[in-house]
């Protein structure tokens, strides 16, 4: 039985069908889920996923899609559908009257590569929060910083500026650590002085050490650090820049664009880490590893015979992630485990206190996970 099962439903062109399906092998292979894990099912007739796998649709219009009998194919109060259009304006004529109330994706504005995240966003592959953290140096790069803000934002990215995310009376510092430990990707303008500041220095280093993705945007005339060559890449040549220190379109746009796939392949990354974490911890205290369930949740027994479920998590933990937690796991015995470091200590007495209040999940903090879990029956 595969975990997700995705749908693509409409009138995909064979060349759509072709990226989807390219892009589904390639996410198998990022997330180390095995090759029916995931399954993509091409333009079926009624679409029927097993009830214990996440399953979402895409729903692609085109000529005379109004009409498409949409609910002949799929049960849209059990099944998330995600409609696009290729223009703002062609939504009548190629969406059928019961997707137009859902927000659709529009393909002269949005590459393949953003559509299927969204998709994936469905089935809770990909977190619905897109957040992104501008690294840059102020003194020559605030220019850019503040149009890639602004265009960002346009495209529903939720982007972390310091000149417009900080609010007065706060421990700037802190505040800025916090918000670096719970986003997607690290956006680094790398300017010549980049490196040169103590504080872009530590903000990249600081990604690296929580496995948070980077995309470097290197200006003309910055020489290539060897300290970041292993982060993905957008070159900028002298043409790329007004002269008021702004991108041209033409390249916000290849910035956005690889953005996306940065994102994507970070946060399968990330996630596949994290769960090799809580499998050596598990391995340490001689528990097993009984199967990996939707959502990334973990079906553990410990070793004294104690069943649990552990939801792995990437970010900073709210009350929903122990909300959801409790629901998908169906019962007390489950676990939440993240990685604290950068995390503000007033949040992580928030969650104590929470977990005091609410009880039923547990927060576990990935380097405890060992200690805690042996001790599950002590606490």
């Amino acid at each position: 039985m595969a975990l997700y099962e995705l749908a693509l439903l409409g009138h995909p062109t064979p060349e759509q069908t072709g990226e989807l399906q390219r892009l589904t092998e390639q996410l198998q292979l990022q997330l180390g889920l095995g090759a029916d894990a995931i399954e993509l099912h091409v333009s079926p007739l009624v679409f029927r996923p097993n009830r214990r796998s996440c399953a979402a649709v895409l729903y692609i219009g085109g000529p005379n899609g109004a009409d498409f009998d949409i609910a002949a194919a799929v049960d849209q109060q059990a099944i998330p559908v995600l409609p696009v259009a290729s223009t703002p304006g062609s939504v009548a004529t190629e969406v059928p009257p019961s997707l137009r109330a859902i927000n659709c994706l529009f393909l002269d504005q949005a590459p393949m590569e953003r559509v299927f995240s969204a998709l994936l966003e469905c089935v809770g592959l990909l977190p619905r929060q897109r957040r992104i953290f501008l690294s840059y140096r102020r003194a020559e790069t605030t220019a850019a910083a503040v149009q890639l803000f602004a265009e960002l934002s346009a495209r529903q990215f939720d982007v972390f500026l310091d000149t417009h995310s900080i609010g007065a009376g706060v421990d700037f510092q802190e505040q800025l650590w916090h918000q670096l430990s719970d986003v997607d990707v690290l956006l680094m303008l790398e300017s010549p002085g980049y490196f040169v500041s103590r504080w872009t220095d530590a903000e990249y280093g600081r990604a690296l050490a929580k496995g948070i993705g980077v995309l470097r945007v290197q200006w003309p005339d910055a020489t290539p650090s060897a300290a970041a060559s292993t982060a993905s890449r957008v070159e900028l040549l002298a043409d790329d820049l007004h002269s008021d220190g702004q991108l041209i379109d033409a390249a916000v746009q290849r910035v956005c664009h690889q953005l996306e796939a940065v994102r994507s392949l970070s946060h399968a990354v990330r996630m596949m880490s994290l769960m090799e974490s809580v499998r050596g911890a598990i391995d340490q205290i001689e528990g097993r590893l009984d199967a990996v369930g939707p959502g990334r949740m973990m079906q553990v027994t410990l070793r004294n015979g104690r069943q649990i479920s552990v939801q792995p998590t990437l970010g900073v933990p709210t009350a929903v992630t122990m909300q959801e937690t409790l629901a998908r796991a169906g019962h007390e015995n489950c676990a939440v485990v993240y990685n604290h470091y950068g995390m503000m200590k007033r949040w992580q007495d928030h969650l104590d206190w929470l977990a005091r209040r609410v009880g039923g999940s547990r927060w576990i903090r990935q380097s405890d996970a060992a200690w805690d879990l042996a001790g599950w029956d002590a606490t």
